[in-house]
């Protein structure tokens, strides 16, 4: 794969995700598979508005010191590559609406037309405590994709993990999921002021 348009893709990506809020300054991760051992992903010091080429570093499966350079999700980004063949994008974001939702529900179920069609219901994952999540999030969200047979993780107030073979679709279907939780949130506060 053409690592060059891949990083100009994943930067294009980051950007528009970046304006939307869905990446913080430096919170936040995305990757894209290079070859089935290695994938590229976002440093440590990664700044998400301006991801370059200093920005990303290609990692191979087999631990080495490039690995101290990478985003503190590369261990997650890595098992889900390991054991997810349909995983070519991996994204993780905290889209404001969606992370907002996830505190007080336990599934999301769209009321909107795309919504409803795209995405569908989704259980949020419940972290329990977050004391110990990194040492447990590599194995539970692997899991998680595996056994909900799905691509898209909703994190109490945690995030959102996605993966796709289609980095477009990714970013549409965070899009949509997105768009979903704030019609909901303004639906239940419209309901939240009628006095009828």
């Amino acid at each position: 794969m053409n690592k060059q348009h891949l990083q100009t893709q994943l930067s294009s990506l980051s950007l528009s995700m970046f304006r939307k809020d869905f990446f913080g300054i430096y919170h936040g991760s995305i990757s894209a598979k290079t070859e089935s051992n290695r994938f590229l992903i976002n440093t440590k010091e990664a700044v998400f508005d301006s991801i370059d080429e200093k920005s990303l570093i290609e990692l191979y499966f087999k631990k080495d010191y490039r690995w101290n350079q990478a985003s503190i999700d590369s261990r997650i980004h890595f098992n889900i590559y390991a054991q997810i063949s349909d995983a070519k994008f991996i994204s993780f974001s905290m889209p404001p609406f969606t992370t907002a939702y996830s505190l007080e529900h336990n599934i999301i179920s769209p009321k909107d037309y795309f919504g409803h069609k795209e995405i569908g219901s989704i259980t949020i994952f419940d972290p329990k405590q977050f004391d110990d999540w990194y040492d447990r999030a590599e194995s539970e969200i692997t899991y998680y994709f595996q056994t909900k047979k799905t691509n898209l993780m909703v994190i109490r107030g945690y995030g959102v993990y996605a993966f796709h073979r289609d980095l477009h679709e990714m970013a549409k279907q965070l899009a949509i999921l997105e768009k979903s939780c704030r019609i909901l949130m303004l639906d239940t506060s419209k309901n939240d002021f009628n006095f009828d």
